[in-house]
């Protein structure tokens, strides 16, 4: 049975600041006391640089860190050799468009979303200016969905590749991946996963998806910032070239310029890498398998639906996806600017983005360029959820704006 109160208990940011509402989930997420004792352990037990040293802390610290591509391997079900770590799903996402560029010329077209995070645009923006590659975009529904007969029409001779988020950051559309990834290998066109909203949130099988490339960072999955990871078929990866060079991505180089590359994943993991970060998130992953991605899926299912049945009676807001199911609740208070709103609600301890959530072109699907995201998590609560609409509900253009004068 899940028990949201006992997992509360494991977060030492809920216990030490019981009066805060934490709703920007989708932002970043706490970490539980497992994840911050096993980066403790890194520093107070066996600290070294990794595949450096033949002395016991090293050792200690290279099978942490090499465990941690185990543990994921479990998590998204793909092979340890595939699990590459990068410092964050933007590196990671920069990686897989650099490592492919060589397999595409001009006039080959790359299908996009105008839902997607600036992490997996900008990218591929750079290479349509560098390569001439065209960019088309997947048409969306007003709540930021894909429908597959919309998509189908896309597809033609010069698309190479289809690089869409699983669970969209501002809207929580959840696209119908494994049914698109069926499509682009009728007709051999790559497919890469932005995972970042979805991983941590549900299962995430990779072999089930069928994905070629899928991304994620460690942050927003309970574990530490500054880790993240690209998954990439071994046949993809094997040889392809890595974005960053220096120590310890090599086996060998010469004074003539030649350099040979260790095997993937390791040949992308140039310089000291973010161990502590790393061996969080192996922690972090554990945690969340051991309570379960059906039941933490489950909770938040639920209590969206609870918060969505408690905003929608509001009659002072406007809200951006009331069909999706999952992810985060995207909203405005009526002639009220979304950063005021958020200010109102920081001020009475209440946690949430405003902006445009870096999915600067959403504002063409959505008709507004800033909103709020009210993003919840495993660890959130339906009193939370009362406390939070109670507050939307006195939002207006006087109390908002009185609180910064």
């Amino acid at each position: 049975m899940y028990d949201v109160e006992k997992i509360r208990q494991d977060f030492p940011m809920i216990t030490n600041h019981p009066e805060l509402i934490y709703f920007d989930n989708g932002a970043t997420t706490y970490k539980p006391k497992k994840v911050i004792d096993a980066v403790n352990s890194f520093y107070t037990d066996f600290t070294s640089n990794v595949e450096r040293g033949d002395y016991e802390t090293a050792i200690k610290a290279d099978k942490a860190y090499d465990h941690t591509r185990e543990v994921i391997g479990r998590l998204i079900n793909c092979d340890s050799r595939e699990v590459a770590f990068f410092s964050n799903i933007t590196s990671a996402l920069n990686q897989v468009v650099y490592g492919l560029s060589k397999l595409f010329k001009k006039g080959d077209t790359v299908l996009l979303t105008q839902a997607e995070h600036a992490s997996n645009l900008l990218p591929w923006f750079r290479l349509k200016e560098e390569q001439g590659i065209n960019i088309a975009y997947i048409p969306l529904d007003k709540q930021g969905r894909i429908d597959l007969s919309d998509f189908e029409k896309c597809i033609d001779e010069t698309v190479k590749a289809v690089s869409v988020a699983y669970v969209t950051n501002v809207l929580g559309s959840v696209q119908p991946l494994k049914e698109m990834i069926s499509i682009c290998q009728k007709h051999g066109i790559l497919s890469v996963v932005d995972a970042a909203q979805a991983i941590g949130h549900r299962k995430v099988d990779v072999k089930d998806l069928g994905c070629d490339f899928l991304c994620f960072s460690s942050h927003k999955m309970c574990g530490p910032d500054g880790a993240g990871v690209m998954y990439g078929r071994y046949e993809l990866i094997k040889d392809m070239p890595p974005l960053l060079l220096g120590g310890g991505m090599n086996a060998r180089f010469n004074n003539d310029g030649t350099i040979i590359y260790k095997d993937a994943p390791q040949r992308f993991e140039a310089g000291t890498p973010n161990i502590e970060g790393v061996i969080g998130l192996s922690a972090a992953a554990e945690y969340l398998m051991d309570i379960g991605l059906d039941s933490i899926h489950e909770h938040e299912l639920k209590l969206r639906a609870y918060l969505l049945d408690k905003m929608l009676k509001l009659d002072n807001i406007e809200i951006y996806n009331p069909d999706d199911i999952s992810g985060p609740l995207t909203f405005n208070v009526k002639d009220v600017f979304a950063q005021d709103a958020a200010g109102y609600l920081a001020v009475n301890n209440v946690c949430v983005r405003s902006g445009n959530h870096c999915a600067k072109i959403l504002h063409n699907i959505i008709g507004t360029d800033q909103s709020i995201r009210a993003s919840l998590y495993l660890y959130n609560t339906e009193a939370e959820a009362d406390r939070f609409a109670e507050l939307v509900s006195k939002i207006d253009l006087n109390s908002a704006v009185g609180i910064f004068f």
